[in-house]
């Protein structure tokens, strides 16, 4: 089912090195069955009509052979030309180093060194070769770690952003998974049980366990081996929650997701895996179901969205964000902010216009205080979804927010449309309207130059630092994971 996803951006290429793995794959084949037979080069070669030293460069990978030489090769050893030819694993595990080795020789790492290169032949011994092909294992890894900064991550999440901006925040081929999943395990309208959730997983082959232990670093873990997915215990509060998680793991089986090779091959993992589960949770047909109608009655509420298929508040602007393009044709834009008035998350199609540095990410950029997504914290009575509209430099925008809090504090959740789509949503009545001219610094960051010449000599604030400075940089097969940790666990809990 992977290969009906488009690619996408941070998507692995295939290798340049491809044809010289596959020529020394052939090489050692040929090595493999001509030792086997006892044949010297120069043996091979009388039988075959070449010379030994044409023979020596097609087994160390450096000449394709023509087809008919090959097929003569492989008569000559008594082999099948179809094994030669074999895309599958090498022949032994000599063979599979010696490829390895050859492989990290011609790499770029390896020519910054400026090291002679060793040539894996048959005379160098095998823990001789291990060691090697280690130790060049563990450079790329290090060096892989290294480039892994947050500005790596930055740049990634952003292009990550603008790709699904040009796609209307909507991937139809993920939309077309998630609904058939659910649909087979049973789901017909409303909230989608935990019990269907099961079904979707004993149909993959899972079995959903809760556990206490789960390793620090991760939310779930997947014994693949035994066909089980750990879940925290089924008593926190927020079953949106776990029923998320648990479609989260399963979707990297169902779109085919295979050990991330960086930053932007995690987050698009992270991007595909979210939209499944909210395909699963909030089904578009269904959506469009409950959607549709409320739009023709001018009644659209992302509350009442929220109620009807029982997910937070969240999950529910996000997935709006989804199909509100697509399928209503209302441009919107989205956004998640911190109590202190950071954006944690954002998307906008509707021109709203985020904020965000010179690279273009909006992540940890402050917000306007005249805008709904932070004036919404100041009212004192939270139950229901604060409405405004906003006067910008890109125009006027009404929005919808609802704050909620967390173990880590206060947040706001906002869905905004420009002002002509107001009609079609409950709340556009509302008379508060605000006028914001950020970026311009003397809309809200600038104080008044009174207070400036008041405090700027005579005040000394001690800034909160942010723990995620000093964090170390993010080491194993996943960033943020500890493979030690989520090892033992498997080991701890797998099946006897």
């Amino acid at each position: 089912m992977a290969d009906r996803v488009e690619p996408r951006p941070g998507s692995s290429a295939p290798r340049a090195d491809a044809a010289v793995l596959d020529a020394l794959t052939l090489g050692k084949r040929i090595r493999h069955a001509r030792t086997r037979r006892r044949f010297t080069l120069a043996q091979l070669a009388d039988e075959v009509g070449s010379t030994a030293s044409q023979l020596s460069h097609i087994e160390n990978g450096r000449r394709e052979p023509r087809l008919t030489l090959l097929a003569a090769i492989a008569t000559a050893l008594d082999v099948p030309t179809a094994d030669l030819l074999d895309p599958g694993p090498p022949p032994d595990r000599r063979a599979e180093l010696e490829i390895a080795l050859d492989r990290a020789q011609r790499g770029p790492l390896f020519a910054q060194l400026g090291l002679p290169a060793v040539r894996p032949n048959r005379t160098l011994p095998l823990p001789v070769l291990e060691q090697l092909v280690g130790l060049h294992t563990e450079i790329e890894q290090r060096a892989a770690r290294a480039v892994a900064t947050p500005e790596e991550a930055r740049r990634a999440n952003t292009e990550l952003r603008a790709w699904m901006r040009e796609r209307d925040n909507y991937v139809p081929e993920i939309e077309e998974l998630g609904e058939e999943a659910v649909r087979r395990a049973g789901y017909t309208s409303g909230a989608l049980t935990h019990s269907t959730v099961n079904n979707l997983a004993r149909s993959m082959g899972f079995e959903i366990i809760h556990v206490p232990d789960l390793p620090h670093s991760t939310r779930t873990v997947t014994d693949l081996e035994n066909g089980r997915i750990y879940l925290p215990p089924a008593s926190i509060p927020g079953g949106h929650g776990l029923r998320s998680l648990a479609l989260q793991a399963m979707a990297h089986r169902v779109l085919g997701h295979t050990r991330p090779t960086s930053y932007a091959d995690f987050l698009r993992q992270r991007m595909e895996i979210n939209y499944f589960a909210a395909t699963c949770l909030i089904p578009r047909s269904a959506a469009l179901a409950h959607l549709e109608p409320r739009k023709r009655a001018k009644d659209i509420a992302i509350e009442d969205f929220r109620d009807a298929f029982g997910v937070t508040h969240d999950a529910a602007a996000q997935r709006f964000t989804n199909l509100a393009t697509a399928h209503l044709g209302l441009p919107v834009h989205f956004l998640r902010v911190a109590e202190d008035g950071s954006l944690e998350k954002g998307y906008e199609n509707d021109r709203v216009g985020l904020p965000s540095d010179v690279t273009g990410a909006v992540e940890g950029q402050y917000v306007c205080r005249h805008w709904a997504a932070r004036a919404a914290f100041a009212r004192r009575t939270r139950t229901t979804e604060f409405h405004q509209y906003t006067d910008t430099p890109s125009g006027t925008f009404w929005c919808s927010t609802q704050t909620g809090s967390t173990e880590s504090g206060e947040f706001s959740i906002t869905v905004g449309v420009p002002f002509d789509e107001a009609k079609w949503f409950r709340g556009r009545e509302t008379r508060r309207r605000e006028v914001s001219t950020c970026p311009d610094e003397a809309c809200c960051r600038r104080p008044d130059e009174a207070l400036i010449d008041r405090w700027r000599d005579a005040s000394w604030p001690s800034a909160a630092a942010h723990a995620q400075v000093l964090a170390p940089l993010p080491v194993g097969r996943f960033p943020g994971v500890d493979d030690a940790e989520v090892y033992a666990f498997l080991e701890a809990n797998a099946p006897s």
